[in-house]
């Protein structure tokens, strides 16, 4: 076993492998950019080195600096984390060529998975099945053909990416042009890559993962599935293991072709094999594979008993597998929610700040994986996630319902949080009827609950669960409410539908726009002389990995532009001005 794990990343996921690895008796070594000076993942660690600035291109993305850091602490390995350099094939070479262990798969395994296209093809030749799409990264100006031999609708995929980042959904050939090009600057930002692919849209269709592991010794093992359905912009909120609501024949097949793919390509490490799955008609696609640890690993630890990211130091030593096929049980449900810094009642925009308040949830049967703390300053660099919390129960309602309990235990002020939008989304009865697909959030809707609704103490006494009885397609069944709800008015009545809100720096300062929050200035899309109406997108800014447009407060003419593309500017910096009619 290792001496010394550099731990390559930051926030919830860094605290994670340095508790695991304390409980192993190994020695870490965390890094830190100037914005995480001070973080609850540099404390924790034995050692802490300074990265440099705060934007993650100019410390955690930078591999020589993380090199040259393990080499400082003496370390004898690395681990990546999920994000960052988690999936980056360079990396994991250079860690090799450093003689360190990269503690994930090999370099040729991540090239040719994180390789969209090729992964397809690697898929296929294992007989898998896959949704239509291009066979190559596109040309975009033979995308229009290549999207009609497809068909509409369609996504736009980053070929290199991950994470629902670099994805657009296209229903006619005139948004093509513009989605490829949003798309890609998103990738590019997000992973440095600007190939793309196209793929078949697949309407109402459920996200499912299968989580495996293998040795060195030639050993592959299935841990089980998860439903990760619930998205808004092709961005998990809520997962659940293992998934539910579906034939036994699914869980097994798809098990088996996760099995039969990693094993097709020599996979070490921990990784997860991700499908498209019609219920309807049994039938699933692939749809990609992350070599690294998952997000929402901690709900399969919760139905395995199985320390994750212990079985990755353990492969990544060289040590077969302690576990055998047969010693895989999956006892009870566990669902996990994301809790994100964005404001759900102004469109999620993503909110910046110092946390001044924290209560984590915990009790029986509930698990809360945070990297902030109070006075944890949320930065605009970084991806909006600042912690998930697990609940498990011996069934799926049970399991429900102690989240829903742990949500409204939990406080966080300072910045607002997706807390309360995802305690109302579990208390619908799609949900609870387990009828949601990928596309349920955005075509149906549940209206966004404000972060600052979540109940006083006093309220949620006020409030208790009583049994309801719903009818579901798989027949009446038996759950739990709160009556009254304790989810505040809705903001809209349906999300689609929501109105620009002109807010928290979507606004206008005397008339002109400013940013919405700390950001970088992706695209001008206005003109000095241009006359605009009223939201008309003025330029798109990055934030926190998500491209926003900034938008017309109203009517006139820009009279002047203030910024230039690439410019890192503050919260309530003007932008442009405008003449008004």
């Amino acid at each position: 076993m290792f001496r010394n794990i550099l731990v390559a990343n930051r926030g919830e996921i860094a605290v994670r492998i340095i508790r695991t690895c304390r409980d192993l008796g190994i020695r870490t070594t965390a890094v830190f950019s100037e914005a995480d000076r001070g973080a609850p993942h540099v404390r924790l660690a034995h050692h802490a080195i300074h990265l440099g600035p705060s934007p993650a291109r100019d410390s955690y993305l930078v591999i020589e600096r993380l090199i040259a850091a393990a080499r400082e602490a003496d370390a004898d390995a690395v681990h990546p984390g999920y994000g960052f350099l988690s999936e980056n094939a360079d990396f994991a070479r250079a860690v090799g060529n450093a003689g360190l262990a990269f503690i994930g798969p090999s370099a040729e395994a991540i090239a040719l998975m994180g390789d969209k296209v090729a992964a397809r093809a690697a898929a296929q030749a294992s007989g898998i099945a896959v949704v239509p799409g291009s066979e190559r990264t596109i040309d975009p100006e033979a995308a229009v053909a290549i999207a009609g031999a497809i068909g509409y609708p369609l996504i736009v995929k980053a070929a290199g990416g991950g994470g629902g980042r670099g994805m657009r959904v296209v229903r006619a050939e005139a948004d093509l042009a513009e989605a490829i090009a949003s798309a890609r600057r998103e990738a590019v930002a997000a992973f440095g890559c600007k190939d793309l692919f196209l793929e078949r849209l697949v309407e109402r269709a459920r996200h499912v993962e299968v989580q495996i592991v293998g040795d060195r010794h030639g050993t592959v093992i299935g841990l089980g599935d998860r439903d990760c359905s619930l998205q808004r912009r092709h961005q998990k909120l809520v997962e659940e293991a293992p998934a539910p609501n579906l034939d036994p024949s699914l869980h097994e097949a798809m098990g088996a072709a996760a099995i039969r793919l990693a094993r097709a390509i020599h996979y070490v490490g921990v990784g997860t094999v991700e499908f498209l799955v019609d219920a309807r008609q049994s039938a699933f696609w692939f749809l990609e594979m992350n070599t690294r640890l998952q997000v929402e690993h901690g709900v399969t630890e919760a139905v395995t008993g199985l320390d994750l990211v212990e079985l990755q130091l353990r492969v990544a030593a060289g040590e077969p597998l302690p576990i055998r096929p047969d010693d895989v049980a999956i006892r009870g449900h566990a669902i996990q929610i994301r809790v994100t810094a964005e404001e759900p009642a102004l469109g999620f925009v993503p909110s910046t700040g110092t946390i001044t308040r924290l209560g984590i949830p915990a009790g029986p049967w509930v698990r809360s994986d945070f990297g902030v703390e109070e006075g944890s300053r949320v930065s605009p660099h970084y991806d909006s996630m600042i912690g998930k919390v697990i609940a498990f129960g011996p069934t799926r309602e049970s399991a429900r319902v102690r989240l829903i309990r742990a949500i409204r235990e939990m406080t966080i002020e300072g910045v607002a949080t997706s807390a309360a939008h995802l305690a109302s989304i579990m208390e619908s009865e799609a949900f609870i009827g387990m009828q949601h697909d990928v596309g349920w959030l955005e075509r149906e809707g549940i209206a966004p609950a404000s972060s600052f609704e979540l109940p006083s103490p006093q309220h949620a006494a006020e409030s208790v669960f009583r049994p309801v009885s719903l009818n579901t397609p798989q027949g009446p069944i038996e759950v739990h409410r709160y009556v009254p709800r304790p989810v505040a008015r809705a903001i809209q009545q349906n999300p689609r539908n929501a109105p620009q809100v002109h807010a928290r720096g979507f606004g206008a300062t005397k008339g002109s726009p400013v940013a919405p929050i700390d950001c970088t200035v992706t695209r001008i899309l206005a003109a000095v002389g241009e006359r605009v109406e009223r939201d008309a997108i003025l330029c798109l800014v990055e934030a926190m990995k998500l491209e926003l447009p900034v938008r017309a407060p109203g009517r006139g003419t820009v009279s002047a532009i203030l910024v230039a593309e690439g410019a890192n500017v503050a919260a309530g910096t003007m932008l442009f001005e405008i003449a008004a009619d």
